[in-house]
């Protein structure tokens, strides 16, 4: 069978896009008060919870499409990474219901965008020619 690469690609990327969208989408209907007081918690302002908009709605939609991948990527990544720190660390040797890791889900988005950094989009996106894609 002949791989494709780039099909593979889309299909991540449309597969951890999509859901963390519909997460964005929820806290801009809901509101984000809750990671304001998270981040006032932790010792920080709370206009940084207005970054969850970054990494949930605005990444996501550029790892759909393909645009500037690898910076989505990053930033996905990173936006999972503060989740973890900042509203999961009670989580980390934690089991859910079922029996598997309570931040499986975090950590899968997590390193998807990481992976999704040092990959890039493949062919089928709307930006392949710049570092960035």
């Amino acid at each position: 069978m002949k791989k494709n690469i780039d099909l593979g690609l889309l299909i991540s990327r449309i597969a951890i896009g999509f859901p963390m969208s519909v997460y964005g989408v929820n806290k801009l209907i809901h509101g984000i008060g809750f990671i304001e007081d998270m981040m006032t918690i932790h010792g920080l302002p709370s206009f940084f919870a207005y970054g969850v908009f970054a990494g949930e709605i605005i990444a996501p939609i550029m790892l759909m499409l393909g645009f500037r991948t690898r910076l989505a990527g990053l930033i996905f990544a990173a936006n999972c990474l503060t989740a973890t720190v900042i509203a999961q660390t009670a989580n980390i040797f934690k089991l859910n219901n079922f029996g598997g890791w309570a931040l499986e889900l975090l950590v899968i988005y997590m390193l998807v965008g990481i992976s999704l950094f040092f990959a890039g989009a493949g062919k089928y996106a709307v930006s392949t020619a710049n570092k960035w894609d």
